[in-house]
């Protein structure tokens, strides 16, 4: 089973969309939002032919490496295996999180989405996720059908020893508030991608600004 990781960092969560991040921006809207502080980067795409997505991914891939930020790739074990991705994201109809581990190995990372759900979460903890995902909190035009979830559950899942992420309509103008109700994590699409790359960075940012603002883990003890 997965074990928490250090290697899954406290930070802005980027997340691409076909829709905001097309191929002929995708590889400059990911490095600004990476020059920006982005720490985690998700590969989402299961529409384009596999040689496109493949193509990206390793793209994607050698650009994170570069960067030091590890890339996941959203519900496709064997294309993250096959372009040496740090993991992958499962939602709670993808692929088994015990497959996806016999596949990527110990050192892999498994995020799970939890939705509004503490025992969705205790199975995905027991299933060896290295994070926990729940969402969403905010109207999102990427996943509107995706039920509502109230900031409180993030500190309730605390008890189980594992980063938890945010998703879902997220801001820079209401990032703070699920910092401060517990995320270490805040998985952004919409409002992180789809202007300018030098909008994106400056957005990536602020989004980091506000942890350094409100997580525990970079304010000092007074």
């Amino acid at each position: 089973m997965g074990t928490v990781s250090a290697r899954i960092p406290t930070g802005l969560y980027a997340i691409t969309d076909s829709q905001l991040t097309p191929p002929d921006t995708l590889i400059a809207s990911v490095e600004a939002a990476l020059r920006g502080g982005a720490v985690m980067v998700q590969y989402r795409e299961k529409s384009s032919p596999m040689a496109q997505r493949l193509a990206e991914a390793r793209s994607l891939q050698s650009l994170c490496a570069t960067a030091g930020a590890p890339l996941l790739i959203n519900d496709d074990v064997e294309l993250a295996k096959r372009v040496g991705a740090a993991g992958v994201h499962l939602g709670q109809t993808d692929s088994s999180a015990t497959e996806a581990r016999q596949q990527l190995g110990d050192d892999a990372i498994i995020g799970i989405t939890c939705h509004d759900d503490l025992a969705l979460a205790k199975a995905a903890t027991a299933a060896g996720a290295n994070y926990l995902a729940f969402g969403r909190f905010f109207t999102s035009s990427t996943k509107p059908e995706a039920p509502a979830a109230s900031a409180d559950i993030l500190a309730k899942a605390k008890r189980f020893n594992r980063p938890v992420t945010a998703i879902g309509g997220i801001t820079t103008d209401n990032g703070a508030l699920l910092i401060q109700a517990g995320a270490d994590l805040l998985a952004v699409v919409g409002g992180l991608f789809g202007g300018s790359p030098e909008a994106t960075e400056q957005k990536a940012k602020t989004f980091q600004r506000l942890f350094a603002s409100h997580h525990p883990l970079f304010l000092t003890p007074k």
